[in-house]
């Protein structure tokens, strides 16, 4: 499926891929700094969560190029 994006909705989705991009590096470094396993194990579930919302992002940009051109 091709999506057509405005420029307002592009700077809109570029905000959100850089916040969710920050977002996982953040709770990344600290699941690997901090010392209870439980809030570490919790830290990385939640960098996961971050990633995966960026990649589908990312996939409608990807998206956006389109096979039928």
């Amino acid at each position: 499926m091709k999506y057509y994006f405005t420029a307002r909705q592009l700077s809109s989705l570029e905000a959100l891929l850089a916040g969710e991009s920050l977002a996982a590096k953040k709770a990344n470094l600290y699941a690997h700094s901090l010392l209870d396993p439980v809030l570490a194990e919790r830290m990385a579930a939640l960098s996961a969560r971050h990633a995966a919302r960026f990649f589908r992002l990312q996939s409608l940009l990807c998206a956006e190029g389109g096979a039928d051109e």
